[in-house]
């Protein structure tokens, strides 16, 4: 017997980063403290689709080092399948960030040969199982060489029988944007979701309004496209048919992972609602509805606590 839809994991795939948080005790001269907690985009995603009560196994490279074991550590806790990811001999990605008063992060990454971005295609081809109902990847595994490349080679083989969501989550000081844009049009043939933020938007295509980059996304190929707002909320577009969603009062902390909240909520609900593992050729505007309206519920509980888990239940 074949694997349901509603019991076929959701497979991410994608870098885990150790973010290191700047503390100001005193002139910055005078040095200044780092904490450090578990991170990276497609981790965060894993990790909160995982405690949301999708089963979720999440690919990736894990270095051996003291930050790896701490990444580890989070997604196993969080009931992550780590059974498709690398015992990596790399060293892990360090991201330092520095909020402003608003919550929101800059980063410096220290990434050059790390191990997140060093797969090969034999250790991703043994680990994209058949038994999953939705890739879920983007970031910077997607876009830095050699992996990124060897990931879109997966993501046209799984295209076959799951549903694929990209976040390109730019990181404008480790990947320029010129470099997305040129990979951008492959997304899009590959991608059934397209979840990214109104920043993103405007380094992918500057100058275009959220509704111009629906169109334009949907012709390239992309069926379901999501723009979080911030504030503003959501503007979702499934095939050209567009909605917008208020964003629910949050107290913000931070806003670490929020976009990656969002997509775990929206691939949850997706998810629950046996919507993935195809085209989504079934879906409607009220299941889009429906599922943009939860995950700005987890993104806003992300908002709400320093880093990337946000409170559940």
């Amino acid at each position: 017997m074949g694997t349901s839809r509603s019991t076929a994991a959701v497979t991410v795939i994608g870098e885990s980063v150790a973010d290191a948080f700047t503390e100001r005790t005193g002139p910055l001269a005078e040095g200044l403290t780092l904490h450090v907690r578990p991170g990276g985009g497609p981790a965060n995603t894993a990790a909160t689709l995982a405690r949301l009560g999708t089963p979720t196994r999440f690919l990736g490279r894990l270095s051996q080092d003291v930050f790896g074991t701490m990444l580890r550590g989070r997604l196993s806790a969080a009931g992550v399948d780590l059974s498709g990811s690398v015992d990596a001999p790399e060293h892990s990605t360090l991201a330092v960030a520095d909020l402003d008063d608003a919550g929101d992060a800059g980063y410096t990454f220290l990434a050059a040969g790390a191990a997140d971005w060093q797969w090969s295609d034999e250790e991703l081809a043994s680990a994209l199982r058949p038994q999953t109902a939705c890739v879920h990847t983007g970031s910077l595994a997607l876009a830095l060489s050699p992996g990124g490349a060897r990931i879109e080679d997966a993501l046209a083989v799984v295209r076959g029988r799951a549903t694929v969501c990209i976040d390109p989550n730019v990181r404008t000081r480790l990947v320029p944007p010129a470099h997305l844009r040129d990979r951008l049009d492959r997304w899009c043939r590959l991608a059934d979701i397209l979840r990214l933020s109104r920043d993103d938007l405007a380094e992918l295509l500057p100058g275009t309004s959220p509704e111009q980059a629906c169109d334009t996304w949907h012709a390239a190929g992309v069926p379901l496209v999501l723009v979080t707002l911030g504030g503003d909320g959501l503007l979702a577009s499934l095939r050209g048919e567009r909605l917008t969603l208020p964003a629910p009062p949050t107290q913000v902390v931070d806003t670490v992972g929020a976009g990656d909240a969002f997509t775990a909520g929206v691939l949850n609900a997706l998810h629950e609602g046996g919507q993935l593992g195809g085209r989504l050729d079934t879906l409607t505007t009220d299941d889009v509805a429906a599922a943009g309206r939860h995950g700005l519920q987890i993104a806003s509980a992300a908002c709400s606590v320093p880093g990337a888990d946000p409170p559940l239940g």
